[in-house]
């Protein structure tokens, strides 16, 4: 993970983050604080992180962090940018590796990435997508966040399936990405066990949805 590519996908620019390293040494001692904080969610949850946490946790001195962020909503904020990141990777690596795969089968395919992130991604179960407004970080950065992601799934699915685009159809998108991270979070309270049920419930669920509206478009 390039500290430039937390960089270039915050809503609005870099913002966030008070200096943007492209060094190695510096995109490795970002990644390392990232882990870090990623790592105190899992454990106490994103409300009682502090930078304080994120530097003893990553061994750096607290002038490390905020060389880098400005407060804790800014370390959240970049690691539920590098999660929605690493989700839309596993994404097309799913879709790649998949010969003759229908539309059917990459909703099926987001869905299963998305879950195995909650089993194996660092505090992704805890921050997910739209939890930055929760801390304080202003609803327009997670609303942001949450268009961008169903805009781009859109743009997949028109180039890859012929779906149609457009605002409605992104607007399912966003409507669907919300909804399954609801469903997913709620599966994955005990990550070692999923609720297989719920998740299979939601795949039903957005598959009518979805063919509702594409059927109406």
């Amino acid at each position: 993970m390039l500290v430039t590519e937390v960089s270039n996908a915050l809503p609005g620019g870099s913002s966030l983050l008070r200096n943007e390293p492209v060094q190695a040494r510096s995109s490795a001692r970002l990644a390392g604080l990232l882990d870090a904080a990623a790592a105190v969610i899992d454990e106490i949850g994103f409300e009682r992180l502090t930078t304080a946490m994120v530097a003893e946790r990553a061994g750096a001195s607290i002038g490390t962090v905020y060389r880098y962020f400005p407060d804790r909503i800014a370390v959240v904020e970049a690691l539920a940018i590098r999660s929605t990141q690493r989700l839309a990777e596993k994404f097309i690596v799913a879709l790649d590796a998949s010969d003759g795969t229908t539309w059917q089968d990459a909703c099926d395919a987001l869905i299963d990435v998305t879950a195995e992130m909650y089993r194996t991604e660092p505090g992704f179960r805890a921050i997910r997508f739209g939890d930055a407004a929760d801390v304080g970080a202003g609803v327009g950065d997670g609303e942001d966040r949450m268009a961008a992601l169903g805009s781009a799934v859109a743009q997949i699915m028109h180039e890859r399936f012929d779906l149609p685009t457009g605002e409605r159809i992104e607007r399912t998108w966003v409507v669907l990405a919300e909804s399954a991270h609801a469903v997913l979070a709620r599966a994955h309270r005990d990550p070692a066990n999923p609720d297989s049920a719920l998740v299979e419930e939601y795949r039903a669920m957005s598959r009518i949805h979805l063919e509702a509206v594409l059927a109406a478009n």
